[in-house]
Formats: structure tokens, C-alpha cells, sequence
């Protein structure tokens, strides 16, 4: 079912490592051009022109864009026992993690009389975006509104796209756990048009934000491409992906599952296997076989494992499947090694690394703890998952005093003329005429 990469006899490059192992394209420059009528109707129209866009790309009107709090109250009140349960076990663990997140003020002092303090400031607002297009994700509503709360962020907005079954609003499991959360406001509003509402803002509906997180599907991906630096946000999210490094100690089945899992998202997820054993390969093919077609969406999980963006690559050592995961960059990366935890320090690029066959990236997408907003498609070589951090901004604060000034002065002056920026220079001698 996973074509066959056999990189077994090859040193290659890191960007070599990368071509043999292919995505699933994603055309965000074509998609930028479908939205751009949306992001104009949004940044000049009314809530009617949102509402007339949920009828057009979601197949229902919502009744209104801003969900009623009478809606929130009402699905987690009807909300199954043992889903609450598992959010709030799931919540519980994702606070602990990332509660150790949180940054600290820090002062140096440079010289006597010159300190240099450091703060970290939550951003004002920020709008956090839900999927709901193959699935439900309440996960996610966890995973972006705790680190944002933990980060003290002062005003957090949902979108989530309205659904027919629910007469326009957003999933009842979505409300009912933006409620667990203490989060009021929420809007029934999908696409590029939620992130252009959080962009640019609507009078009378919602203020601008200034940071827009969470994932989605590419004309998602588009906004935010096309609206970064309106707003600052996470990553532009693509197709969601697993690697798995496995020697022969693995066991067929947890591999297989563990890819099973994740192309159950999108027929273009990615699910790749790099190991040492070709007696492995084949074991999960037929573990595979076997699974796929038993599962509830066997279509479409065929359809990822078979498609370009999946394979199994068999190497000649775990020193050089090391470099070709780390080349590969996964959003998620299994580690099922004999020498799991220490092959794992070995990991230089990757969302998320599950150490041993007890860490499925299943636990990880809901109550491992850590986060599940990921970089996708090779971006964790530069990006980090969503986190605490991503709703921070460090400011530093600069003091110094009369004779701290004076002694660095002419350092100050002979940079700006270096640079023939004088004006520069005139601002520090100005000073001395006034002591």
C-alpha cells in the first residue's frame, strides 16, 4: 500500500533526503487568488455578507454570526458525561505542561547605572481558529484557548464554521467545550472569511485581533498568508503528517495503526515509515491491508497511504534514518527504536517527537499534555508547535542613568558616523549641552 523509497547504500545531502521524500502539493499561491474577493467583501462589508458567505461555502445561513451564549450554555449542558470527562481530563494535563511555559521577567545590568530588563506581554486579542470540516475538533479548542489564557491574553475570540446539522452554528462538541473554557465569544464562521473577520475586524461584530492561531484547510492557509503582518499568526498549517523511525524490535501493528491514524484526516495527510528492517516493511503492508479496510474511513485513508506524499524507506542504519527524519522535518515524529529515548535526542527537527511504543501521536492530539498545533510540511526546521510562548511578545526595557550614559557615549558616536548617521550622533551630544 506505502510505495517503496529504498535510500539503503546513499549519503546524501539534507535537501537530497528531501526530494526523495516528497509532500502533497498544496497550491497556497493559486489559493491566495480565490480568496482575495472574500477578504475584500469581509474588510468592507456587513454581517450579511458573512452570513451570505456561510450559505455559499458551508451550505447553511447562520442565524447569527456571534453565537448566543444561550447556545453555549445549552450544548455543554446537553454535552455527553464522558466527553466532559475527557475534556477536562485532557485540559487538566494540557494547563500542567503548559503552565511551565510561562516566561519570566528578567533585569541585567549592563553597567553600573544601565539595566536592560526584559518582559514578556501578552497580546491584547487574539481570535483562534477551529476546524470543522471532516471532523470535529474539540481538541483544538483546548489546544490554542489554554496556552492563550495561561499567557493571560485579555480577549480571546473563536471561530468555528457553521454546520447544517446544527442550524448554523459551530458543533455542539466545539461550543460545549468553548464554554468549559470560559469562552463566550464565538463565531459561526469558517474559511478565509474567519480570518479575515479576525484581521480586520467588523463594527458592531468583533474587534480586530491582533494574532490569529489554529489550523485549517488551504484557503485558511491563504488568509493568513495574505493577511500576515495585518496580524500576526502561528504557521500557515497544511496537511497534517507522521514519520515513523523503526528498527526491527517494532511491533507491525502499533505501526501500522499509528499511520492508519493519521491519514484518517485528509486523503493528502502524509504518513511515512523510515526503518532498517525490510522484514518490518512487509509486516505492516499486510497489517495494513488487513486494517485499512476495517476502519470507518477507509477511503480516504487508502487514499493518503497510496498517494506520493506516503512511504516506506528503508535505510541502511538508524545513524542515517535519524538524518533522513531529521531531514524530513515530520509534524509528528514516532521514534520506535530499541534505543528509543536516546535515538530521540538525536532530533533536531520535528513538531513533536512520541518516544517508544507507549507515546502514539494519538495520545499527543488529545491528552498527552503537550500541544497539538504543529508546523507542517518541513516548517519544523524553523518553527516551533503552538505554545504559550506563540501569544507572548518580549519588550525591552531600556534605563540608564547620567554617568552610565556618559561613559558610553562617544562609543555611540563613532558607530552612528560609522554608519553616516549623524543625526544619531547629535542625539547622545545633545545631552552634554544640558548638564
Amino acid at each position: 500500500m506505502l510505495r517503496r523509497v529504498d535510500l539503503r547504500g546513499k549519503n546524501l545531502t539534507k535537501d537530497q533526503y528531501q526530494r526523495e521524500l516528497p509532500r502533497a502539493s498544496l497550491d497556497v499561491a493559486s489559493a491566495m487568488s480565490a480568496i482575495e474577493p472574500i477578504l475584500h467583501k469581509v474588510k468592507n462589508g456587513r454581517e450579511e455578507d458573512l452570513i451570505s458567505l456561510g450559505e455559499q461555502f458551508d451550505g447553511v445561513r447562520p442565524p447569527s454570526i456571534r453565537v448566543p451564549q444561550a447556545a453555549l450554555d445549552e450544548a455543554l449542558a446537553n454535552l455527553a458525561p464522558e466527553i466532559r470527562t475527557a475534556l477536562e481530563v485532557s485540559a487538566e494535563r494540557i494547563r500542567k505542561v503548559h503552565s511551565a511555559q510561562s516566561r519570566e521577567e528578567k533585569s541585567v545590568t549592563v553597567v553600573d547605572g544601565g539595566v536592560v530588563t526584559e518582559k514578556w506581554i501578552p497580546v491584547d486579542r487574539v481570535g483562534l481558529y477551529v476546524p470543522g470540516g471532516r471532523a470535529v475538533y474539540p481538541s483544538s479548542v483546548l489546544m490554542n484557548v489554554i496556552p492563550a489564557q495561561i499567557a493571560k491574553v485579555s480577549s480571546i475570540a473563536v471561530a468555528s464554521p457553521p454546520q447544517v446539522e446544527n442550524g448554523g452554528l459551530p458543533h455542539p462538541t466545539i461550543l460545549a467545550a468553548c464554554a468549559l473554557l470560559g469562552i463566550n465569544e464565538v463565531y459561526a464562521i469558517g474559511g478565509a472569511q474567519a480570518i479575515a473577520l479576525f484581521a480586520y475586524g467588523m463594527d458592531g461584530l468583533s474587534a480586530k485581533c491582533d494574532l490569529v492561531t489554529g489550523p485549517g484547510n488551504i484557503y485558511v492557509a491563504a488568509a493568513k498568508r495574505a493577511l500576515r503582518g495585518i496580524i500576526g499568526i502561528d504557521s500557515e498549517a497544511g496537511p497534517t503528517e507522521i514519520a515513523i523511525l523503526a528498527d526491527a524490535s517494532a511491533i507491525a501493528a502499533d505501526v501500522a495503526t499509528d499511520l492508519i491514524s493519521q491519514a484518517e484526516h485528509d486523503v493528502i495527510a502524509a504518513a511515512v515509515l523510515v526503518t532498517t528492517s525490510a522484514e518490518l516493511i512487509d509486516e505492516v503492508h499486510l497489517e495494513l491491508e488487513k486494517r485499512v479496510s476495517a476502519t470507518k474511513h477507509s477511503d480516504r485513508i487508502r487514499t493518503a497511504l497510496t498517494g506520493i506524499q506516503s512511504a516506506a524507506v528503508l535505510v541502511d542504519s538508524i545513524a542515517q534514518g535519524l538524518d533522513v527524519v531529521n531531514a524530513y522535518a515530520a509534524e509528528h515524529l514516532e521514534i520506535q527504536t530499541v534505543n528509543a529515548r536516546a535515538d530521540a535526542t538525536q532530533i533536531r527537527n520535528a513538531g513533536a517527537v512520541f518516544i517508544g511504543r507507549f507515546s502514539p501521536v494519538s495520545l499527543g492530539d488529545y491528552s498527552a499534555g503537550s500541544n497539538h498545533v504543529l508546523p507542517t510540511g518541513g516548517c519544523a526546521c524553523h518553527s516551533s508547535g503552538l505554545s504559550v510562548q506563540s501569544f507572548l511578545k518580549g519588550i525591552h526595557y531600556i534605563e540608564y542613568a547620567q554617568q552610565a550614559f556618559t561613559n558610553i557615549a562617544s562609543t555611540v558616536i563613532t558607530l552612528a558616523h560609522a554608519e553616516d548617521l549623524p543625526a544619531h550622533g547629535e542625539a547622545i551630544t545633545a545631552r552634554f549641552e544640558n548638564l
